[in-house]
């Protein structure tokens, strides 16, 4: 390991840490310590270049016993408990399952022609893959089932809030390595990669309802690449149906050239392609100006950007030339 490598990672968490600053401080204070420490740099450049992230090692240390509170602390964590570290970040991915994303999912998969289909890439443990049941408050207007799971939007701009849920006949999911709502390891695995912070306990609370909706009524899901199985999925689909391939916050996570052989497997299938990403990610969404929404994703379907949302749900802004949109 090159010294010209240890800086290669230093920069990656020093970059992480302006991503952190704004939903966690303390995850921000610590990459910003794992960035000039030559025990936590050490300690990941051991390992396989795809295996270094700061989610994954901060994850992997919630797993095993917590954040640390301070820098301090992760260097001795580090040091007394490499080899269970390791283990973990070995055999584990960064695969955050964020069901608040449905509500800037819902307007556009409720205007396709129904029933669906969804097949989700990345699906982690597929708790997007349950709009339908979950219920919604886009500003105070409720949609969706009352008993259930509620998220909440705030929206701008002539968002198409629906009057219901669309109708699912069918669920897919693809990913690397998927995850079983139902599994006890599983489940706090999934809430080990939630970032503590202002708003970690609400994330928490609806991780564990959406888990419970998706044990009770499992979705199918593929272990495998992204484009080499998304023909597999395909084959899952409930005849008649209209069938939406989506993903939420996958791509910055998939090397450049795959994600181009992804664009065009997506492309040469009949389906509909329904985006939650950021900005960029998706061929045709990169031109949009950010408006103070540094970190914003782009919601968009077939390549055509609608909606603009925070990361982790919970506002939408639509475009003013989006899909059921109001003339200007």
């Amino acid at each position: 390991m090159t010294e010209q490598d240890i800086d290669r990672i230093a920069q990656g968490y020093r970059a992480f840490v302006d991503e952190a600053r704004p939903t966690s401080p303390l995850y921000a204070r610590l990459a910003e310590h794992a960035a000039g420490s030559p025990t936590v740099l050490e300690f990941l450049a051991a390992l396989p270049t795809g295996k270094r992230q700061p989610n994954l090692l901060l994850g992997a240390l919630q797993f095993l016993g917590g954040a640390p509170g301070d820098g301090a602390e992760l260097d001795r964590r580090i040091t007394d408990d490499a080899e269970r570290l390791r283990a973990t970040m070995l055999t584990r991915a960064t695969q955050t399952n964020e069901p608040a994303r449905c509500g800037a999912l819902l307007p556009v998969l409720a205007q396709l022609e129904g029933p669906l289909t969804l097949i989700e890439v990345g699906a982690s443990a597929g708790l997007c893959l349950y709009p339908d049941r979950y219920g919604y408050d886009y500003d105070g207007v409720q949609v969706g089932p009352s008993d259930s799971l509620r998220i909440r939007v705030e929206t701008s701009g002539a968002v198409p809030v629906p009057a219901a849920v669309p109708e699912v006949v069918a669920r897919i999911g693809v990913d690397l390595n998927p995850l079983d709502p139902a599994d006890p390891g599983d489940r706090a695995w999934l809430r080990a990669l939630v970032w503590p912070g202002p708003v970690a306990d609400e994330r928490l609370r609806r991780l564990d309802a959406a888990a419970q909706v998706a044990a009770a009524e499992p979705a199918t899901l593929l272990r495998g690449d992204l484009v080499d199985r998304l023909p597999d999925a395909l084959g899952f689909a409930a005849p008649g149906s209209t069938v939406v391939v989506l993903h939420t916050a996958v791509l910055p996570y998939v090397p450049g050239d795959v994600r181009a052989r992804f664009a065009e497997t997506v492309a040469g299938l009949p389906v509909r392609w329904l985006a939650q990403e950021p900005a960029g990610m998706v061929p045709g969404t990169g031109e949009r100006p950010a408006d103070g929404w540094g970190n914003e994703f782009v919601v968009s379907l077939d390549r055509r950007p609608l909606a603009r949302s925070a990361p982790h749900g919970g506002r939408l802004e639509w475009l003013g030339d989006g899909l059921g949109a109001s003339p200007a």
